[in-house]
């Protein structure tokens, strides 16, 4: 299958659906957890939807060309929130699962770290690949032949910052005069 690229419409569309897949299912839960960066925006507006508390991972586990090198996984010391108490019932969200090492690695982090706040979790993602060890308790799509994901943020991962500071300014120009 040729890599799959995403607008900014489609992963908004994505995220709304996945929200309408969980709320069909009446499964009640207390707590959002995204795995950062690539859930980060799947969790902030799962969390505004919902009006519930989010909790961010931080996770990294891609590097090389492009992002797209498998690597081991890095799984941040804490896990941050404002509350000053985590949720019985999680739900934890990333944008896709590739291989399944994230999420099959940071639930039982999770359940080391907060063993007597946790009462159940389930996950969340907008994509399922077939490749993947772990099967998603939610998800939008599953994708067979494993595409690559190419989501609207990615460009900014390759950003030359001395173009957009030229962009920039003309754009701030032509907006004083």
């Amino acid at each position: 299958m040729p890599d799959l690229y995403v607008s900014w419409s489609e992963y908004h569309q994505k995220i709304e659906q996945l929200a309408v897949k969980i709320y069909q299912s009446n499964w009640q839960f207390d707590q959002i957890i995204c795995l950062a960066k690539g859930g980060l925006r799947v969790g902030d507006i799962l969390s505004r939807i919902y009006k519930l508390p989010l909790g961010i991972l931080a996770t990294s586990s891609y590097t090389g060309e492009g992002k797209q090198t498998r690597g081991s996984l890095t799984v941040a010391q804490h896990l941050t929130m404002t509350s000053s108490n985590l949720g019985s019932h999680i739900l934890l969200v990333d944008d896709l699962v590739d291989s399944g090492v994230t999420i099959k690695q940071t639930i039982p982090w999770l359940n080391k770290n907060y063993s007597s706040q946790i009462q159940e979790i389930r996950t969340g993602v907008l994509w399922y690949k077939a490749c993947s060890e772990v099967v998603p308790d939610y998800y939008v799509d599953y994708l067979t032949d494993n595409p690559w994901i190419h989501q609207p943020f990615e460009q900014y991962e390759q950003i030359d910052l001395a173009e957009l500071t030229l962009k920039a300014g003309a754009s701030i120009s032509k907006n004083i005069n």
